[in-house]
């Protein structure tokens, strides 16, 4: 790991997540012991919300009522965040987008808010999500009834941590491949749903 200042002018180098962020951990259960499935109030991301794609299902989130907001203004989320599921499916987290501000986190959750004039969000997000770090955080979690991450966890794991205009090119190269990925799964989904139709018109009675 590297240490000391000098790390900024490093072409790379291992830097622990805590210089790089602020982690928070989500609510304990009793400030959210009103929540609800109703359409109203304001929407709470838990585990089962995040996908394997970095981003947040909101078909089925629970919500509390806005009139609740104010005890839980400090587990806010804002666009750029990053949600870690510390319980649970261990390791998954979702990058927040900028409709999703404001909304708040379960406490099976940690809230990892990056300093953007050291590390970009969609950077830290896709170096956490890189299967070979996956098996190094979650190798590290707490072992119990339910293993789980914390806090002190995070701030001393290490990110590795480029220039910002290398940062850059990375997300830029990464966002071209998923733009690809979803073009062939598109297609993917076209030609499986044409199957079917294809096989009853060729065994057709003439």
């Amino acid at each position: 790991m590297v240490l000391g200042q000098d790390w900024r002018t490093a072409k790379a180098a291992q830097v622990p997540l805590g210089r790089l962020s602020r982690i928070t951990a989500g609510p304990s259960g009793s400030l959210l012991d009103t929540l609800h499935e109703g359409p109203s109030g304001i929407p709470v991301i838990a585990p089962p919300d995040i996908t394997d794609h970095l981003t947040v299902d909101t078909r089925r989130l629970r919500r509390v009522p806005k009139d609740q907001a104010e005890r839980l203004d400090r587990f806010a989320v804002r666009e750029g965040d990053l949600l870690l599921v510390r319980q649970g499916t261990l390791g998954r987290l979702a990058l927040i987008e900028a409709d999703q501000t404001n909304w708040f986190y379960s406490s099976s959750c940690l809230r990892i808010r990056p300093d953007q004039d050291q590390i970009l969000p969609q950077y830290l997000a896709a170096c956490l999500a890189h299967p070979p770090v996956q098996r190094e955080l979650i190798g590290q979690a707490l072992h119990g009834t339910v293993p789980s991450l914390n806090s002190s966890i995070l701030k001393q794991f290490p990110v590795t941590v480029v220039p910002l205009h290398r940062q850059r090119e990375v997300v830029a190269a990464l966002a071209d491949i998923d733009e690809q990925i979803s073009v062939q799964q598109q297609m993917l989904d076209r030609l499986t749903a044409l199957r079917p139709s294809v096989f009853d018109q060729l065994t057709k009675e003439e």
